[in-house]
């Protein structure tokens, strides 16, 4: 044996390269760049004993920086409640898979429905999905709806004040689904309604989306918007932050034809990162365009309650040009932790979550305005738990120093401009303390 835990033998690992016209397993990689290697052995011990394994994962730990956020951007830092790691990590939620047979999925069939029934009412829209990987992919998986459902059109507008994350992946998929992506421009933080309604009104836009709060944490005003998307028989497509909808107006209300995003902010660590869960919800008459999959609840040959598996729409399971996406794992783990979170907070402790981080958040702009040294980027608009900020001084100093004080403050826009976040997780000690720092660096 080559490899002590591949099950071929060197002949067949042989017969294998021959067939590929290679000599060595090596060949295999030839096309990538040499500095991407790694040119030396990796730095792990031969073996270890378990007691050795806990104490050099616990010295690694240690090495993380703990600090205090000010950042948000797409990834928040909200209280979660102990008790639902102590759900998750029950084996029958840890350890399952996607439910395909239903007479031994009954419980996670009935979290991801209930985790659906919650989202559609979060949203304020009829049916969701049953999750997706992330809020990028599946603002991307909207952006394909869109180009589907309007059938003979490919071109899809984003506003200029969306998430540059999310932009990016959303153009990556367009790039090879050949969609043409136009942007709609900003203006004093807002996506400009004169550029919106000159581009969508030339007739051949097949969807809009755009930010619900916007990515410098802005609410915008987007009423009539459906409308005029729909008098040109255009999709209305809102990217939110999830747990702001339990306090703002929500898609549905504004009318929108999709709502996606990412439910990381309901309870999720952030994890460095993820793993985190998207949500899509929709109307009921683009269901068929929908990707992922919807559990139903019926009722079995005894007239019990039962859920099953309503709609699949990954090629899987129909045709492969019926199919609306390759989506196949739906996150449930993920799923299953913002469905516990909901139901804890319930309508009143989301309503309190954004109340707490308003006031965190409009507290640390009062005091850094304060301080002479910053200014509200938008001075004149709305914002709920995240803002820009113009800084009077070198960002990247700043940053630095804070960062020896801790403190992760905020994420640099440009030469002059932060984006700052404060949620429910910091009080107002925290906050002081921070502008304390800020103060005392900028008079140095």
């Amino acid at each position: 044996m080559t490899y002590k835990y591949f099950p071929h033998t060197d002949e067949d690992i042989r017969t294998m390269l021959d067939k590929c016209g290679l000599k060595s397993l090596e060949d295999l990689y030839q096309d990538i760049p040499q500095e991407l290697f790694l040119h030396r052995d990796y730095e792990l011990p031969s073996e270890m004993s378990e007691v050795e394994v806990r104490k050099m994962f616990k010295e690694i730990g240690e090495e993380n920086a703990q600090l205090s956020c000010f950042i948000g951007a797409g990834v928040y830092d909200h209280y979660s409640p102990a008790v639902i790691s102590a759900i998750l990590s029950r084996s029958e939620f840890l350890t399952s898979y996607t439910p395909y047979q239903a007479e031994i999925s009954q419980g996670t069939l009935q979290y991801i429905f209930e985790y659906q029934s919650m989202m559609a009412q979060l949203t304020g829209m009829e049916v969701s999905n049953a999750s997706m990987y992330d809020g990028t992919t599946a603002t991307a998986e909207a952006m394909m709806m869109a180009v589907a459902n309007a059938k003979k059109r490919n071109k899809v507008l984003i506003s200029d004040t969306v998430n540059p994350i999310v932009t990016r992946v959303v153009e990556t998929y367009a790039k090879f689904h050949g969609v043409v992506i136009e942007h709609i421009a900003a203006e004093g933080g807002v996506t400009s309604k004169a550029d919106f309604e000159a581009k969508v009104s030339q007739g051949d836009v097949a969807g809009v989306i755009v930010a619900a709060p916007n990515f410098y944490g802005i609410i915008e005003d987007y009423t009539g918007w459906a409308d005029i998307c729909h008098d040109n028989k255009t999709m209305f497509i809102m990217n939110c932050n999830a747990s702001a909808l339990g306090a703002i107006k929500s898609p549905g209300e504004w009318g929108a034809d999709v709502a996606v995003g990412d439910g990381q902010s309901l309870g999720i660590p952030m994890n460095f990162g993820g793993p985190y869960v998207g949500f899509l919800c929709t109307s009921k008459k683009l269901i068929r365009k929908m990707p992922g999959r919807i559990v139903g609840a019926t009722k079995d040959l005894d007239g019990k309650r039962t859920f099953v598996l309503t709609l699949q729409a990954r090629e899987q399971h129909i045709r492969r040009e019926k199919a609306t996406s390759n989506i196949c794992s739906n996150q449930s783990l993920m799923a299953l932790y913002v469905t516990v979170y909901m139901s804890l907070m319930g309508n009143q402790g989301l309503k309190e979550v954004n109340a707490l981080s308003y006031s965190n958040a409009h507290y640390l702009a009062d005091r850094l305005v304060e301080t002479g040294k910053f200014e509200l980027a938008f001075p004149d608009k709305p914002f709920l738990h995240e803002f820009a900020v113009k800084y009077h001084g070198n960002i990247d100093e700043l940053q630095k120093e804070m960062l020896s004080y801790g403190i992760q403050f905020g994420l640099k826009l440009d030469d002059e401009t932060l984006l700052l976040c404060a949620t429910e997780t910091l009080n107002a000690d925290e906050i002081d303390e921070a502008v304390c720092y800020c103060e005392s660096i900028v008079n140095a």
